[in-house]
């Protein structure tokens, strides 16, 4: 116990609020990947706090951007015409295709598929267009 003591001075500072052990290594296995993850993206942390201040400002959820990006180590799977494909995202905002890399997801989509394809949109991290899917209210033909 006195080894997560230390450790938690060392990664939280000051006492541990509690002789709880379970508690505790919880608490410093969560402060450990705050860490690992401020490594992988730096601002990641910082806009999530901005996101909660926000809310608590305002009361509502601020919608998010446009960013579709996975975590680093997303595993994507995507079933196209019988076949599976596996993409993974790394830290760098690339991803590995049966280990070649690639800058976005559609060159991967175009790589599979021969087509042009939103890579989002082809590995379900982003619905369709409203615009697409929208009955048409222009009539047709005369009366």
């Amino acid at each position: 116990m006195a080894e997560i003591r230390a450790l938690w001075q060392k990664l939280v500072g000051g006492d541990t609020p509690t002789h709880n052990r379970q508690f505790l290594e919880r608490r410093i296995a969560y402060r450990l990947q705050e860490l690992e993850f401020r490594k992988v993206d730096a601002n990641l942390l910082d806009r999530n706090q901005r996101r909660i201040e926000s809310l608590v400002e305002t009361g509502k959820v601020k919608k998010r951007d446009r960013d579709y990006r996975p975590a680093a180590g997303t595993v994507l799977v995507r079933e196209y015409k019988g076949v599976e494909y596996r993409v993974i995202a790394t830290a760098d905002g690339h991803y590995d295709f049966h280990g070649r890399m690639f800058p976005s997801l559609s060159m991967i989509a175009r790589e599979i598929t021969g087509m042009r394809w939103s890579g989002p949109l082809f590995f379900g991290l982003r619905p369709p267009s409203n615009a697409k899917t929208k009955p048409s209210t222009k009539k047709r033909g005369g009366r």
